[in-house]
């Protein structure tokens, strides 16, 4: 009778040892799961560096013809959707000032393209 308790002790121990351990190899890699989650899913899209530069070209472009003086209503809203580009970028909001610059770029490029077909019209040297 006493090695039955015997042996259905060691069965205890050694079920709950194995129980113990296969929670912990769960616990284990259910942890690693979630870090690679989180991990993953902490990365963002990479910063509009070619979008800032673009933007701010069209922008330059735009203040070479004299876009703020011809066509104002353009060239305000370029300059703002560039300012509001330039602050996400500093806040890492690398999506909005990706569309930030995007509208920027687009908003110069009609400043500067008004402003060339008013100047033609008006007989300014280009």
């Amino acid at each position: 009778m006493r090695r039955i308790a015997e042996r259905t002790l060691f069965h205890q121990i050694s079920k709950n040892f194995f129980l113990r351990s296969g929670l912990i190899l769960v616990s284990i890699l259910v942890s690693i799961l979630v870090s690679t989650v989180v991990f993953l899913g902490c990365q963002s899209i990479p910063p509009p560096i070619e979008e800032y530069a673009i933007a701010r070209a069209a922008i330059d472009a735009a203040k070479s013809v004299q876009a703020p003086r011809h066509s104002p209503g353009f060239w305000h809203q370029a300059e703002e959707a560039y300012r509001k580009g330039r602050l996400l970028y500093s806040d890492r909001d690398w999506s909005g000032a990706r569309t930030e610059f995007l509208k920027s770029r687009a908003a110069a490029e009609k400043a500067e393209n008004s402003a060339r077909l008013i100047r033609q019209k008006n007989g300014d040297v280009l």
